[in-house]
């Protein structure tokens, strides 16, 4: 055999081989120590090796590369793992807490709630476009220094409201369920003072609102104002003595820049004690001088309303007078209340009354707000000599506007005819 003869066997036989070495390449890179059975996979393909199958030379395919092989044992993840449905808890809690902690709300004119967001439900089905479910509590401290006496100290929840408010479709009428499970009525059964703001509203007129359910009536400004944006830890003694009650009724309530108003008839009927004992018209008008100016000399606001009523016989009248002005960091509230007889928070009394609270107050900064109340309160102008005063000094910082607040309060009360005290209140709110 000549030496060419001998050459073109050893290419050929180094061609035929070419396969086996590819292949054995690829074997040898593998790491098989996780799964025994697919080593022995490869010894057999060792034995039995697959032909190449080649285009032909004709074709203008490419030949695809062979993927190489790879163990049973998927590549670990960890992103893919935090995703996973047993991480999903833990994802929720840390990015709501991230969105909470990143959250600004500097507005302190309005309750906010903290996972508006997370908690607000659109709803493609039926009459409700969507419902958000939400919940405010308020908690104080309270230690009580008598001049003469034993010292009294407390916690109290001053309040745990769940609530649901709900748009119809169409956004023109929305819908509001509030309950209240903190039972504080001895005399009273649990399920009446459990429902407490319970309406249906509607905005079809422009500047106007409609509403008809179990709401807080108009009475005075800081009477029907939100407890999630008052000032103090207590109303004021006019306040808590004369309103902040919820009664059932068909109520108009129109905003416009140089006046508003809230006019209402009611049942004088409280927390649904009974049905229909006797009748209440309230009305209360509020007029802006400074309302078409922006804002560049700051916002005044005057007004008036009444209050008459009948409930179980028993008449009661109402009258009231406000005052307010806002510029910049400063802003200052005056509200006097006279009546002869009432049916608000203190019950149904024949007793006639007159009271009024002066407040003035400044922002040092957004969130750190100091702030002063005179407060005086005749229960029955017929007694010499029985009028409560209480000045309060109060700070309030708002962490989150008012969706989280601390509030420190010094109360000295002076009484007529009961022994002055000192009281020293610390409290705190959260709305989620």
């Amino acid at each position: 055999m000549d030496v060419v003869k001998k050459i073109k066997l050893i290419l050929l036989f180094i061609f035929l081989l070419n396969p086996l070495c590819a292949k054995s390449q690829e074997i040898i890179t593998l790491n098989t120590d996780f799964e025994p059975a697919l080593a022995q996979k490869i010894r057999q393909e060792e034995q039995n090796p697959l032909p190449l199958i080649t285009a032909p030379k004709d074709s203008k395919e490419v030949q695809t590369p062979q993927e190489p092989l790879r163990s049973g044992l998927a590549d670990y993840d960890p992103m893919q793992e935090a995703a996973s449905d047993k991480f999903f808890l833990y994802n929720v809690i840390s990015k709501t807490a991230k969105d909470v902690y990143n959250l600004q709300i500097e507005r302190t004119d309005i309750p906010s709630a903290l996972l508006k967001d997370q908690l607000t439900f659109n709803i493609e089905k039926g009459p409700v476009e969507n419902i958000h479910i939400w919940t405010a509590l308020q908690s104080n401290f309270s230690t009580t220094v008598p001049e003469r006496g034993d010292t009294d100290s407390k916690f109290d929840m001053g309040l745990i409201n769940i609530l649901i408010d709900g748009k119809f479709k169409g956004g023109k009428e929305n819908f509001r369920i509030m309950l209240d499970p903190t039972h504080r009525h001895s005399h009273m059964p649990f399920m009446q003072p459990f429902f407490q703001d319970l309406y249906i509203e509607t905005h079809r007129i422009p500047h106007t609102s409609v509403l008809v359910g179990n709401s807080r009536p108009g009475v005075g400004i800081e009477g029907a104002q939100s407890p999630y944006t008052l000032a103090f830890i207590n109303r004021s003694q006019i306040s808590r003595n004369l309103a902040n009650i919820r009664k059932f009724g068909v109520r108009v309530r129109g905003d416009y820049s140089l006046m508003d108003y809230d006019v209402g008839m009611y049942s004088s009927s409280t927390n649904f004690t009974s049905f229909f004992p006797g009748h209440e018209f309230d009305a209360w008008m509020n007029v802006k001088p400074l309302g078409k100016t922006d804002g560049r000399y700051g916002k005044l606001v005057t007004g008036a309303g009444i209050q008459s009523g009948e409930k179980h016989g028993m008449s009661y009248y109402l009258t009231g007078a406000y005052a307010g002005y806002e510029y910049k960091k400063f802003w200052t509230k005056f509200e006097y209340a006279r009546a002869n007889g009432s049916n608000g928070g203190s019950g149904l009394t024949d007793k006639r009354s007159q009271g009024l609270f002066w407040t003035v107050a400044y922002h040092l900064t957004k969130k750190i707000e100091i702030l002063a109340r005179y407060d005086q309160f005749d229960p029955d102008r017929t007694i010499a000599n029985n009028n409560q005063r209480e000045y309060t000094l109060g700070t309030n910082y708002y962490v989150k506007g008012q969706a989280l607040k601390l509030i420190f309060n010094y109360i000295y009360c002076q009484n007529d005819n009961k022994v002055d005290s000192h009281r020293l209140m610390v409290g705190t709110q959260l709305i989620l």
